[in-house]
Formats: C-alpha cells, sequence, structure tokens
C-alpha cells in the first residue's frame, strides 16, 4: 500500500509536470513524418533535395526546435538539418526549374520561386546565431527575397504564392499568408538589418500591402499577421492588433478549441471530409500565436484551449488528428496525412512555449 501511494504521488507530480501530453511520442510522429517526407520522391526537387512544404516541412521546422527545448535536446534532428541544407544549397537559385518538379511554366514557376524564397529568408533567419548582423545564409536568403516582392499590381509589395484551390495555404488569397511569414522573417532579423534604407523601403511596401488586403482575408491568414506583429510591431497597428485578438476569443468554442471554419472565411469545398466541432489544426494555430503576443499561459481563456489540445493527443502515435480542408484522400497515403502533420506542430508548439513559460 505504501509503494501504491508513493506511485500515485509521482503520478500526480507527472500530471502537473505537463504529462498530459507526451512531448516525447509527438517528437517520435514529428521526425519520422518528416523523413517520409524527405524521401517521398514527389516531394523532391530537381537538384535532389526536398521541398520545404507548408503542411509538413514548414511547420516542423517552426516547433521541432521548442520542442527540442522541452525535451532537453541539444542538436536540431535530422530532419531539420536536411530542411535547413536543402535551403541553403539553394538559397541563390532564381530560376524555377532548378527548384521543383511539375512547376516549370508561369504563373507557377514564379509561385514555386516565391514560396521558397519566403521560407528560406524565414528558417535562415530563424536559425540565425543572434548576432548583430545577418549570416550570409541568411543575408542571401534576404536579398533574392526582396529582389522577387512584387512591384506593381494588387500585389504589389506581397510575393508570388501558390495558388492551387487548396486551403488552407495555397488560395487566391494566400500570397497574404507568404508575405505575413516574410514579415515574420524580416521581424526576426537584427535591427541593424532592418535599419538600411534599401530594406526599409521594401518592408515599407509590404506594410503598404497588409494595410490595403487585410479586410478581405480570413481569421487564418489574419492569424498569421497577429503573429508577425509580435517581431514587426508596424506590420499591424495596435488597434487592428486588439481587434484581431478580441475576434479569436469570441469564436473560442466551449470546450476550448476553434473550430476550422471560425477561421475563414473558406470557399466552398464541397468533397471536404466534414469537420466538426473544436479543431486540432485551428486550437494549435491559435494558441501557439496568441502565446506569441504574449497572452500567458494562466489566462484562462488559453488555459482551456491548452488544455483541450493536451487532451486531444492520439496517446498511441503521438500526433494530433486534423484532414484535408480540400477532398478525401487514401487512408495512410501521404497526403491523408498532411493536416495531421501541420496540426501536430503547432500543437506541440504552443504546447512546448507553455512549457516553457510555466514550466509544465
Amino acid at each position: 500500500m505504501r509503494i501504491l501511494g508513493i506511485l500515485g504521488i509521482l503520478g500526480m507530480v507527472a500530471l502537473s509536470l505537463g504529462a498530459a501530453w507526451d512531448p516525447r511520442l509527438a517528437a517520435r510522429y514529428l521526425d519520422n513524418r518528416e523523413q517520409e517526407w524527405l524521401a517521398w520522391p514527389a516531394a523532391k526537387t530537381v537538384t535532389g533535395a526536398a521541398c520545404i512544404s507548408c503542411h509538413t516541412g514548414a511547420p516542423y521546422l517552426l516547433a521541432r526546435p521548442a520542442l527540442r527545448r522541452v525535451l532537453g535536446e541539444v542538436d536540431p534532428t535530422p530532419g531539420e538539418t536536411a530542411l535547413l541544407t536543402s535551403l541553403r544549397a539553394r538559397d541563390a537559385i532564381s530560376d524555377a526549374r532548378e527548384i521543383k518538379r511539375g512547376f516549370t511554366t508561369e504563373p507557377m514557376a514564379a509561385q514555386a520561386l516565391g514560396v521558397e524564397a519566403v521560407y528560406a529568408s524565414l528558417f535562415l533567419t530563424l536559425t540565425d546565431t543572434g548576432g548583430v548582423s545577418l549570416n550570409s545564409d541568411a543575408q542571401k536568403a534576404f536579398d533574392r527575397l526582396w529582389t522577387l516582392q512584387n512591384t506593381a499590381g494588387p500585389s504589389r509589395g506581397a510575393w508570388p504564392w501558390f495558388n492551387l484551390g487548396l486551403d488552407p495555404y495555397e488560395m487566391p488569397v494566400s500570397p497574404f499568408y507568404g508575405a505575413a511569414l516574410a514579415a515574420l522573417a524580416a521581424g526576426s532579423a537584427p535591427a541593424e538589418y532592418r535599419a538600411l534604407p534599401a530594406v526599409r523601403q521594401h518592408m515599407a511596401e509590404l506594410i503598404a500591402y497588409f494595410a490595403r488586403e487585410v479586410r478581405a482575408q480570413p481569421l487564418h491568414n489574419r492569424l498569421m499577421l497577429l503573429w508577425a506583429s509580435s517581431k514587426l510591431p508596424d506590420a499591424l497597428p495596435e488597434s487592428a492588433r486588439q481587434s484581431t485578438i478580441d475576434e479569436i476569443w469570441r469564436k473560442q468554442e466551449a470546450d476550448g478549441g476553434w473550430t476550422i471554419a471560425s477561421l475563414g472565411p473558406w470557399d466552398p469545398q464541397p468533397g471536404a471530409p466534414a469537420s466538426p466541432g473544436s479543431n486540432s489544426y485551428a486550437t494549435g494555430l491559435v494558441a501557439c500565436v496568441l502565446l506569441a503576443v504574449d497572452v500567458r499561459s494562466a489566462d484562462p481563456r488559453l488555459a482551456r484551449a491548452l488544455t483541450w489540445l493536451a487532451s486531444h493527443q492520439d496517446r498511441q502515435a503521438g500526433y494530433w488528428e486534423a484532414h484535408s480542408m480540400n477532398k478525401p484522400y487514401e487512408p495512410g497515403s501521404m497526403p491523408a496525412q498532411f493536416m495531421r502533420d501541420a496540426a501536430t506542430a503547432f500543437a506541440v508548439l504552443a504546447l512546448s512555449e507553455s512549457w516553457n513559460e510555466t514550466g509544465k
């Protein structure tokens, strides 16, 4: 009985330290999925490296460093290293035919190049050493980014981005999503770099684009701008920032989560699997953005969201379930798991950041 009592106490201690979700199991799922992505022939670029996907690679590179801190790991994972090496190897490429198979004709060639330029600037900056100037890899990434920035038309100030009719990342409004990621990259660069006259001009065009287009965006894209404003405050006026946060809270479900519909409005996708109730992707993304803009884990509303996330991890495989917003895929296929990858990464990022803040 005494042993059982000790075990019970240890169990309660473990629960208080965050054992309601399993970081190691989540890491195993994400690492395995990234290795599957790296080996998938359809993901290969012409140079043989893997592209940085919106649903698997990019969320992985956002979430895995935070998860590494929770686990006490020192070195980047093989998946992180492979993706970053791929970006560095293609950092100076300005011909989309060298980026990805199948995107060699316009407008998709320019779109592919724009997507990669945004991701290279973001992730090669986030992995910088934190000095007062950019390292050479990030510098090259930004040089290419500014060269590719649109200079005319409705999307002036943004970048070419995929429009494949696929929610949530590749729709007509998705250049705004990409531009918000570029703002997050620029805001993460050293202040000395942002102060350069040429860079200030590019950023002024970007901020003007946000001001023109923000009202036409689904909440999903405005969430990314809110996130970017945590690093680049000029990207979103304080009044609009608070208005977005207020809208987020109004759309929270009673159970603490958010529905995928709440991040819209979305164009109708008649063949999409139904997604009623709170959704892992939506809740993970909202929670990590709120944490980024300094909403504390102790806020009861955010605490309910984090509790929802912790309780919805698959206890055997480590992932958070989410389904395509566009159409059904064959169970177990690579595309069938894309939104699961994104949901898991954002859930992990939110829970890891909360863990780092509170120690649980």
